[in-house]
């Protein structure tokens, strides 16, 4: 299985090459994994202590935030290596504070990671939830070195815990300790009998609730709401961005404002939105001006704002599970005690489960049901407000998987 893993890994940094000459975000990762090592050597010497945060992209970045956050605190005198997979966590968190370097992680391959843990040597490593990569850990396993998984998911259907997947069930026991979001990932654990887990629940809880301690106003927003009633649309891909406009412009909308963030800022998909909307539009990159208290819908083709956005919103709409690229993250509204509308394949969003059957959030299988439930949730003030308050309570009874971690760590 080992052997197969490699061959298979080594036509994949192949395949990604051949696909960069064709695809931008591709082409990202590929010129930047050139330059990790690079990067490595300017930033870490042979007698710096380091840790190592790892993750797949943004979201997981996000989730593992606060953790993070502290263990800087703590060990001030280690440089911080951060890393991604993905372009699209890379490019935004280029320049995180909590790390010395940030770096795309070289493709795993045995002399990949060989090399990448000769640099860093770090003395503790975080993984985030999954982008668990069998060469890297393996390597870990190897060296002794200490590392541990927080936030982690299983599924039932994944190699860990299939005939043909040794490699990545070795893989696991690299990690001392794994904390995952459900009794269920426990479960699967120790099915292959891996015990030294701890179910502490999911860290976005507490990452969405140090959101309540900041500042959320935007001036912008505030002009365009205009003490009405304001939908917030996040994450959008156009199948959510087909629903919304559908709704928009029809009678149902009037007096009601709309903000749709979408999760693709290109020109492209930004300009499709525009077109098809009767009425007033405004783009966030063009809001300077007197239009913004006039217009019916803001579209905002800029990222790193969505969070603060969300305070605004009396109904949220969160994007990706209309379509089959994944429900984005559903806590941000959701902490601001707003109910929220989904799609219909949320089947690996334990929390978006959780949320419906609370009352606080509503999943819809087409343009009927959605304007049914938005309609509403816009006159039902009552049912609206009720739903909201399931949701603000859904993420206070769940936080504190940051403080179980940390209490592992000593910290």
């Amino acid at each position: 299985m080992n052997l197969i893993y490699n061959i298979a890994i080594n036509f994949i940094q192949f395949a990604l090459k051949c696909c960069a000459l064709f695809n931008e975000k591709l082409k990202k990762g590929v010129v930047g994994r050139k330059n990790t090592f690079t990067l490595l050597r300017q930033n870490l010497s042979e007698n710096d202590k380091s840790i190592w945060f790892h993750c797949a992209s943004l979201g997981e970045y996000e989730q593992g935030l606060p953790v993070f956050k502290e263990l800087r605190n703590h060990y001030k005198d280690h440089k911080i290596v951060l890393s991604f997979f993905s372009p699209s966590g890379y490019i935004i968190r280029e320049n995180s504070p909590i790390a010395d370097v940030v770096v795309y992680l070289p493709i795993d391959t045995k002399l990949n990671a060989g090399k990448f843990l000769d640099i860093v040597n770090p003395e503790l490593t975080i993984f985030v939830k999954y982008d668990l990569w069998p060469n890297y850990l393996l390597e870990f396993k190897k060296r002794n070195l200490k590392a541990i998984l927080i936030s982690a998911l299983f599924r039932k259907n994944q190699p860990y815990f299939k005939f043909y997947g040794s490699i990545f069930k070795s893989a696991l026991f690299a990690f001392e300790h794994i904390f995952t979001q459900d009794e269920n990932s426990k479960k699967l654990l120790e099915s292959i009998n891996y015990y030294k887990v701890t179910v502490s629940g999911d860290t976005r809880f507490d990452r969405v609730s140090d959101q309540l301690e900041i500042d959320n106003s935007l001036d912008y927003i505030e002009k365009f709401k205009n003490n009405k009633l304001c939908i917030v649309a996040g994450s959008t891909w156009p199948e959510d961005d087909a629903l919304l406009i559908n709704f928009i412009n029809s009678e149902a909308s009037a007096n009601v404002k709309f903000i749709i963030a979408p999760h693709n800022i290109k020109s492209s998909q930004i300009k499709n939105i525009q077109d098809n909307i009767v009425g007033e539009t405004v783009l966030f990159s063009k809001k300077e001006g007197n239009q913004l208290p006039l217009a019916r819908v803001f579209i905002i083709d800029a990222i790193g704002i969505l969070s603060k956005i969300y305070s605004y919103s009396d109904i949220a709409y969160v994007g990706g599970a209309v379509g089959n690229t994944g429900l984005h993250n559903s806590l941000e509204p959701a902490v601001f005690g707003v109910p929220i509308i989904i799609g219909n394949n949320y089947e690996k969003f334990p929390e978006a489960k959780i949320m419906i059957e609370n009352g606080g959030m509503f999943s819809i299988n087409n343009q009927q049901e959605f304007n049914i439930i938005l309609k509403e949730l816009i006159e039902n003030k009552e049912k609206r407000l009720n739903a909201g308050s399931e949701n603000r309570l859904f993420i206070k009874k769940n936080k504190g998987s940051v403080i179980q971690i940390l209490k592992y760590l000593r910290i």
